[in-house]
């Protein structure tokens, strides 16, 4: 098998650049871990810079195509290739309860559900690390009091301190997609508990921002919150004017509440 045909329905754009395959690969500290999962690692331009690496890794891919390419040119790697759908498979079948890192040249169409997967699984990933369309690492990184910033930059940056490293042309893809590409990276924080209830926190900042245009005093309404407590100057902000320890307040406020 000479190359792996991209497919649009999986979102697949090959990286054609060695050096920012590299670059990617550097990315990693490296720290708090032994293991590393490469989500769709297509013809491995990435991987093979991951296995120079004092590390072990593995890789996830639903393309069928893509992992007979990795069965056949990646010998030392055959027995880590796991032909599954990453947002669909417990990969603590890999991993027990063992921390690993994430990394990838991750599909447009999947990249934010790959974020919220490892969101839920923070307790065994330590570092992140990864392609994107540009806008959505943006967003991940995005400070608050802009219109980028909302769920999921609330949301990661609760438990990882993130960074966005650098952009990617679309030239260096083939094939090319049409918007720019970039990487950013999150490294856990070293106290990622919250001091609040957590499932709680998802659910609050998820529905401030479905209604972000509106006052947390209007868009929390289905909380049934008494009227003295929405008196707080708190709930006349919107969504995107709060930072993280703001909606970490908010959720303790809720919670007396609950």
């Amino acid at each position: 098998m000479d190359n792996v045909r991209a497919k649009k329905h999986l979102g697949q754009h090959f990286l054609t650049d060695e050096n920012i395959a590299r670059k990617i690969a550097d990315s990693l500290t490296l720290e708090g871990y032994k293991n590393v999962l490469e989500i769709g690692p297509g013809m491995g331009v990435l991987t093979k810079y991951l296995l120079d690496k004092p590390i072990t890794t593995y890789v996830i891919e639903i393309d069928t195509e893509s992992v007979e390419y990795l069965q056949t040119h990646y010998l030392n790697l055959t027995s880590r290739i796991i032909s599954k759908d990453f947002l669909k498979y417990n990969i603590r079948e890999v991993f027990n309860d063992e921390p690993f890192a994430i990394i990838g040249n991750f599909p447009y169409n999947i990249s934010s559900q790959i974020v919220f997967r490892a969101l839920e699984m923070r307790d065994q990933v330590p570092e992140f690390s990864g392609m994107f369309q540009k806008e959505v690492a943006e967003r991940i990184c995005e400070k608050p009091g802009t219109k980028a910033y909302g769920i999921l930059s609330v949301l990661a940056q609760a438990f990882y301190d993130v960074e966005y490293l650098f952009t990617v042309s679309e030239k260096v893809f083939n094939p090319p997609p049409k918007v720019k590409s970039g990487v950013m990276r999150m490294i856990r924080k070293e106290n990622y508990q919250l001091p609040c209830d957590e499932k709680l926190f998802f659910r609050v900042v998820k529905t401030a921002f479905n209604q972000r245009r509106k006052t947390l005093r209007n868009s929390l309404k289905t909380f049934q919150l008494a009227d003295n407590i929405k008196e707080h100057s708190i709930f006349g902000q919107r969504p995107e004017q709060l930072g993280v320890t703001d909606f970490i307040e908010l959720t303790q406020l809720i919670e007396k509440e609950q």
